[in-house]
């Protein structure tokens, strides 16, 4: 494999993928504002002067209350995949496309997994743009692996636990009510970065859920995290009622990886191994970030 494009490459998904392919001879990381991807003149005079042979879209509008509002979230997750898939068919290139688990309504019962095989029912602009690339891109290629994933965090840019940690270091003694309520799987978006990776080696086709094992809530989450970290804190588990947004997030984000199971290329273990090991390899790195803040 050579000549590898990762879309989005200052997102927190895209740098780890820069550094999981870092030894492929040819890659490349794009992202805004070096070329708009969502402008389909400018996306085939980009990539016809690359010519890549595999991309890996991490590029995306994921300001979930923001897409309410803000129709151009229609370009970045459903518009640019479209042109990358239609680049791809008629290049005969290979497409890696990342979305999400906001395609279900999250209406399942609790602790009930979403699989592949699920119909999606988006219910915020934010799922239905995603829902519509995803439709753009099996319609206009079969040369496609979409990755659908949830409660992503990382070692760069904004996250759920960096905001948790600021907010506790800011007022050590504070009671922080946190949603135990929506419950997902948190997954590491270094684990996703080699899972993207496997798939990409093997051309292997299809949709694929891509989380860690279990689930947790966010209260969970929060607490498990600054635990491990060593930091006291005092949150307060309480309902989605107490935070109201523009956008309803779903109760139940639960992925089953049923078809990388199925084909003998799940990566992920748990949720609470996965970020037992983010700490210990991000840990300070992260203490010291937030702190600095």
């Amino acid at each position: 494999m050579q000549n590898v494009l990762i879309t989005g490459a200052k997102g927190q998904l895209g740098k780890d993928g820069l550094g999981v392919f870092k030894e492929v001879p040819g890659i490349t990381g794009i992202d805004l504002p070096e070329v708009d991807l969502s402008d389909r003149f400018a996306c085939f005079e980009f990539l016809n002067r690359l010519k890549p042979e595999v991309i890996i879209n991490c590029a995306a509008y994921t300001a979930v209350d923001a897409c309410e509002s803000d129709p151009s979230c229609w370009k970045a997750n459903a518009e640019l995949p479209e042109h990358l898939a239609e680049w791809v068919e008629n290049n005969h290139a290979f497409l890696v496309h990342v979305s999400t688990d906001y395609v279900f309504s999250g209406n399942k019962p609790l602790y009930e997994a979403s699989v592949e095989t699920d119909l999606p029912e988006p219910v915020s602009e934010y799922g239905k743009s995603k829902r519509a690339g995803e439709q753009a891109i099996a319609e206009q290629t079969d040369r496609f692996a979409i990755l659908r994933t949830a409660w992503l965090y990382g070692a760069n840019g904004n996250n759920f636990l960096k905001t948790m940690l600021r907010l506790t270091l800011q007022n050590p003694k504070k009671k922080l009510k946190v949603v135990n309520d929506q419950y997902g799987s948190p997954t590491w978006s270094y684990t996703l970065a080699r899972q993207i990776r496997v798939v990409a080696e093997q051309q292997a086709t299809g949709f694929f859920h891509a989380t860690s094992e279990g689930y947790c809530s966010w209260y969970d989450l929060a607490c498990t995290f600054l635990e491990e970290l060593g930091v006291e804190h005092h949150f307060v588990p309480c309902g989605s009622e107490a935070f109201p947004t523009p956008t309803k997030r779903p109760a139940n984000s639960i992925l089953e990886n049923k078809n990388l199971k199925e084909r003998e290329m799940n990566l992920f273990r748990s949720w609470e191994e996965e970020l037992s090991e983010y700490v210990a390899q991000q840990g300070e790195k992260i203490l010291k970030e937030i702190r600095a803040l």
